[in-house]
């Protein structure tokens, strides 16, 4: 089941990557409710990158979505991790959008990230909401979206560097959370009810 978090416009940009996660919603959003919704696309100028543009493209046309694009402008990362950059550079041009922008940001991000802090001793939670930008499906799992994709036909690209162990989060994904569920198989719960308090307070 797709859990909602707050209450989300009928006007909105999705920021869509191509991945399951923001297809999935990307299709939730356009199918429920008589919303107003266009698309939103990062490009970080690698090859995957490039691809995803087109994939993307492709579908808002089919779709008769209007799609807004970006490009990463800025090269020179200085003392940052190229995943840092990254997210700063993406964050920085959707914020930039007028109006509501949702992204597909989901329970498995919210596990990762608060792993990734907790191992640099702050233990933060994904914000619901950052300026314009609104993550309304923070409590709903990963599988739940693959599974909604898998029913509705709808299609998605992964991009490979996912696995990709030189960088932090992918460690994360696939080492470190799998081993912390094994551990302790309520985290999804725990984390869940936080982000529902949080929500609520």
């Amino acid at each position: 089941m797709i859990n909602i978090l707050g209450n989300i416009p009928n006007k909105i940009t999705v920021a869509c990557s191509g991945g399951p996660d923001s297809m999935a919603i990307l299709s939730f959003l356009s199918s429920h409710g008589k919303r107003d919704v266009s698309v939103a696309y990062f490009n970080h100028g690698t090859a995957f990158g490039e691809c995803a543009e087109v994939f993307i493209r492709g579908y808002c046309l089919e779709h008769e979505l209007t799609l807004n694009t970006g490009r990463i402008g800025n090269m020179d990362r200085g003392d940052k991790s190229t995943e840092e950059h990254w997210r700063d550079e993406r964050a920085a041009y959707l914020e930039g959008i007028e109006g509501t922008v949702v992204t597909g940001h989901n329970l498995d991000d919210v596990m990762e990230w608060y792993l990734f802090s907790t191992l640099h001793g702050q233990s933060k939670l994904i914000p619901y909401q950052r300026n314009n930008v609104i993550r309304p499906f923070l409590t709903t799992s990963k599988n739940t979206l693959e599974s909604w994709c898998d029913r509705h036909d709808v299609p998605y690209i992964v991009d490979p560097g996912n696995r990709d162990e030189k960088y932090m989060r992918s460690i994360i994904r696939h080492k470190i959370l799998p081993e912390a569920l094994r551990v302790n198989p309520g985290l999804e719960k725990v984390i869940r009810r936080k982000l529902n308090n949080r929500a609520n307070s």
